[in-house]
């Protein structure tokens, strides 16, 4: 599982669909307020079962936004990103460019300069570099921890440095039990991110590896 060399933005914690379950769920309390209200007033003894219908409605345009438009909103975002289009062009590239010309040093003073200013990417694009020196893997776990500690990060730095120190835990650290506990923490703290699909599987995976296939699965 690649994990340093670019986080996928599954960060953004804004859901491109949230209006239109805003809509959707205040119809649904006002129709079944009304069907309520014709029920109890015998105006329309069979109003219960229009309360019914629109809890069906309810859960099946839930499941087309979930299980159909966002994972395609997800992949348009991501092929967008692969041909240089979309928001992954984060400003990084010329220290990438640093990096291929083997000035490793200046590329880690330089991402430093960048994460102390902010900026969460930098700061997991520094552990990737970190992690193939020497000790590197605890030096960049360590970082990466203090500057979640000492800093009030909002919800799609939190995810981003939480998925790289998950994913340090698990490939480089030999932690496994560490990693699933940060992917728990992520999907307790950012219930609604965009984007934590690739969580909850990563998660179930790591409970059948360690447990075997009779873990349970993590709920949606």
């Amino acid at each position: 599982m690649p994990i340093f060399s670019r986080l996928p933005d599954e960060a953004s914690s804004s859901d491109p669909f949230r209006l239109i379950r805003y809509a959707i769920a205040f119809l649904l309390g006002a129709g079944t307020i009304v069907s309520l209200g014709l029920w109890a007033t015998g105006v329309t003894p069979r109003a219960l079962l229009l309360i019914g219908a629109l809890w069906s409605v309810y859960g099946l345009v839930h499941a087309v936004l979930d299980g159909v438009l966002d994972p395609l909103f997800d992949l348009g975002t991501e092929m967008l990103e692969n041909v240089g289009l979309g928001s992954s062009q984060d400003g990084l590239s010329y220290i990438e460019t640093m990096v291929a010309r083997g000035e490793v040093d200046a590329a880690l003073a330089e991402y430093q300069r960048l994460a102390e200013q902010g900026n969460t990417r930098a700061l997991v694009r520094r552990a990737g570099l970190l992690v193939g020196m020497p000790a590197g893997a605890e030096r960049a776990r360590i970082e990466l921890e203090e500057y979640r500690e000492g800093h009030n990060l909002d919800s799609a730095s939190d995810i981003r440095i939480g998925l790289a120190l998950a994913h340090l835990y698990e490939e480089k650290l030999g932690e496994p039990g560490k990693a699933m506990r940060e992917f728990r923490r992520l999907l307790d703290l950012h219930p609604t991110a965009r984007g934590l699909r690739r969580v909850h599987r990563e998660l179930d995976a790591l409970k059948a590896e360690r447990f075997g296939t009779s873990a349970p699965a993590t709920p949606p």
